[in-house]
């Protein structure tokens, strides 16, 4: 990492306005000294994009030219915003308002509706799914479940696209939108929808903008009174701005032009949600005096990762591709990337998990790596893989750090003992801060050795070992700070949703990942039909793909893998082919030009699966049909045949597995999966090789857990413990 964008976790607050541009690259550093009329930024991905304008608001406040009350900046995330406000506190530049659009509309919707429209604002709906399904009945429309979320989608697309309901087929249309159902059938629904929002009185997190954007162009003492508050305007990930938000943003900026925006039109991958990189492009167009600075240099990857980004980028087409940022690796170089081909889809999950323990063996951690999907329903046979392997994972979206229990716990903890100071027996023997904190967290199950293996007692300590490495780095930075310090940092970080590093590896969807980093990359998946995905048939919607694809090269540091499958299930034809993407840059697939040719790295044919023997495909044992979900191979069976299993003998199992759990730190299924309970129970194996033919034992399990299973299955209780040698 390069100070050009990465600090200590404390960075001394810089002492005078100039030390706020110490460590800036060049152009970070004009970035930062345009405080003045339209600046636009285009900013590759690892530039330090986040760096360079936060230095900007924090030189402009420390100087005396910005006042913070009258900066607003805004982005997409709460994640994104927390960030932000995080680092200009470091900076010295507390008090600048940082809100994702959403937030920042709501605050001043409640602010000002009494006064605009009368009363209290209506009850804000926090989820829209269950009013779509009440639509849809009402319009006698039959939504499943797939269906009614799409929709939702749809309503959602179409309010901040500001196209009402009567527009909304003719609209589509002229879009060449693949609507999930028949147009006019959403156009009904969406109506109805707007009518139960209006007799229920609730509004949705669309209707925030969209009431904003009202009150503002009704009232113009509403509008002139937020313009008075609010000079300098500062939009992030500027791509992704809908015309609804870039309405807003319209109306906040009135006649003035103190706007400075920051994006890429290569990130471009919401345009499902009604972002369009148009806005960032027009951008010198409607400002013609506008300060146009690019970032190029990339802090971020590898000179190899770098090389793929860019030879993926291309091959790109169309107005986006015409503005792409040809990136700089500022690193010294890495492996190259690797490329693997699988004969299915449960081997590949395999293979990848097996990689992920290797890494994590030669000492990178588990919260520095990430496997990357398409869509969500991938996740599952990597969750799968990832547990038989006894490696820990989280998946993308789970809880916030700070709401945790245990978080809670450890923080009503220490304030109370900088409550007590030195009347706390706990801190007898503690001779600085962090020692201070661990005496403290040791009462709530923190020691100084991690627990076995992974699951809730792992997650827990994992939570514990955070707010110790916090405090560690908080000492090292604060000299003299005391356990009172340390307590209104948290609770600093908490607000900001500033959360410090958790292990586990990561399972996301590449859009999720978007704003991410790792040190290691697994892009799984990666055939025809998934990447692009299916349904992406204009070329605009392939070129997004392939944005989300570079999207998703872009988050590794170091170490990238990129695998696909031949066919989806064990023994099934090898009729898949890999993406598109990847024409000329893996070895051997041929040059598409200068920049992609010449593709490094190294190419594994089957390297996972010729450890084992070829698989025929897997049949149900119930009505032949032949099984491609991980559950119903795992089971012998298709999910809706008829089970045999012994429920005495699953519950036992169960009963077992609980306490080895226990026993071992982990959460259950790192002993075995229900699925698996389920399949030992049907099969009721009694010796060591009809157990280790059921999907989910390996031989590690077997050896491990094999005698205490067999002997339940002949009717004994197993073992009362595990070795853990």
């Amino acid at each position: 990492m390069t100070a050009a964008t990465h600090s200590t976790l404390f960075p001394q607050v810089p002492e005078t306005a100039d030390a706020v541009l110490d460590g800036l690259d060049p152009e970070q550093r004009e970035v930062a000294l345009a405080l003045t009329g339209p600046v636009c930024v285009l900013a590759g991905a690892g530039t330090g994009k986040t760096r360079a304008i936060t230095h900007r608001i924090a030189y402009g406040v420390r100087s005396g030219r910005l006042q913070p009350a009258s900066v607003l900046a805004v982005t997409f995330t709460n994640r994104a915003a927390g960030e932000m406000r995080g680092r200009l506190r470091q900076l010295g530049a507390g008090g600048v308002q940082a809100r994702t659009f959403h937030s920042a509309a709501l605050r001043q919707l409640q602010f000002f509706w009494p006064k605009a429209v009368g009363g209290d604002l209506p009850r804000l709906l926090e989820r829209k799914i269950q009013l779509v399904a009440d639509a849809a009945a009402r319009c006698r429309i039959r939504l499943d479940r797939n269906e009614l979320r799409d929709v939702t989608g749809e309503i959602e697309w179409a309010k901040v696209t500001q196209t009402v309901p009567a527009d909304y087929p003719a609209v589509v249309a002229k879009a060449h939108r693949d609507a999930p159902r028949d147009p006019a059938e959403i156009g009904q629904i969406y109506a109805m929808y707007e009518q139960l929002k209006r007799d229920r009185s609730v509004i949705d997190f669309e209707d925030v903008l969209l009431l904003t954007v009202g009150i503002l162009q009704d009232r113009h003492d509403i509008a002139d009174q937020i313009r008075s508050q609010y000079q300098h305007f500062v939009v992030d990930e500027y791509q992704d701005v809908s015309p609804l938000q870039q309405r807003l943003l319209d109306l906040w900026l009135g006649d003035r032009d103190n706007l400075c925006v920051v994006g890429d039109a290569s990130q471009t991958i919401y345009s499902f949600t009604g972002a369009t990189p148009d806005h960032l492009l027009n951008f010198r167009t409607r400002h013609p005096g506008a300060t146009v600075v690019k970032l190029v240099r990339d802090y971020r990857s590898t000179p190899q990762v770098v090389h793929l980004a860019n030879g993926l980028l291309s091959q790109a087409r169309g107005r986006a591709a015409e503005h792409r940022l040809e990136l700089i690796s500022q690193r010294d170089p890495g492996p190259d990337p690797v490329y693997t081909e699988y004969a299915d889809e449960p081997t590949e999950a395999e293979g990848t998990a097996r990689r992920i323990r290797d890494l994590i063996a030669a000492g990178v951690p588990a919260g520095e790596i990430a496997v990357l999907y398409r869509i969500n329903a991938q996740s599952e046979v990597y969750e799968q893989a990832l547990a038989d392997a006894g490696v820990p994972y989280q998946l993308r979206g789970a809880e916030r750090f700070f709401e945790r229990q245990e978080v809670r716990e450890a923080g009503i903890a220490l304030r109370g003992a900088a409550r007590a100071g030195g009347n706390d027996s706990l801190l007898d023997d503690a001779e600085d801060l962090p020692a201070q904190v661990r005496a403290v967290l040791s009462t709530k199950g923190w020691t100084s050795k991690p627990p076995a293996g992974s699951g809730a007692v792992r997650d827990r300590w994992e939570s514990l070992a955070a707010l110790v490495r916090l405090a560690e780095d908080f000492a090292r930075a604060r000299s003299g700070a005391t356990l009172s310090d340390l307590v209104a940092e948290i609770d600093e970080r908490a607000a900001a949703q500033h959360a410090p590093t958790v292990q586990g590896v990561t399972l996301a969807s590449l859009h999720s990942a978007k704003g991410l980093e790792w040190d290691a990359v697994f892009l799984v998946g990666l055939t025809e039909g998934m990447m692009p995905i299916t349904y992406a048939k204009t070329d605009e919607q392939v070129e997004e793909e392939r944005r989300l694809l570079y999207v998703g090269v872009t988050r590794a540091r170091l170490h990238l893998t990129l695998s696909w499958a031949l066919s989806r299930s064990p023994g099934g034809r090898a009729s898949r082919r890999p993406s598109r993407f990847l024409k000329g840059l893996r070895p051997g697939s041929g040059s598409l030009g200068t920049v992609a040719s010449g593709g490094s790295g190294s190419f594994e044919r089957g390297a996972a699966a010729g450890r084992r023997k070829p698989r025929g495909p897997v049949l149900c044992r119930v009505c032949g049909a032949t099984l491609t979900e991980a559950g119903a191979m795992k089971l012998m069976r298709c999910e809706d045949c008829p089970s045999d299993m012994d429920e005495g003998l699953y519950e036992r199992l169960r009963d077992w597995r609980s306490e080895q759990a226990r026993e071992l730190g982990q959460p259950a299924y790192c002993v075995f999966t229900d699925k698996t309970l389920m399949a030992i129970a049907e099969r009721v194996p009694a010796t060591g090789g009809e157990l280790s033919s059921i999907s989910g034992v390996g031989a590690r399990k077997l050896d491990r857990f094999g005698d205490d299973v067999l002997a339940i299955c002949a009717g004994g209780e197993g073992g009362a413990g595990v070795d853990e040698s």
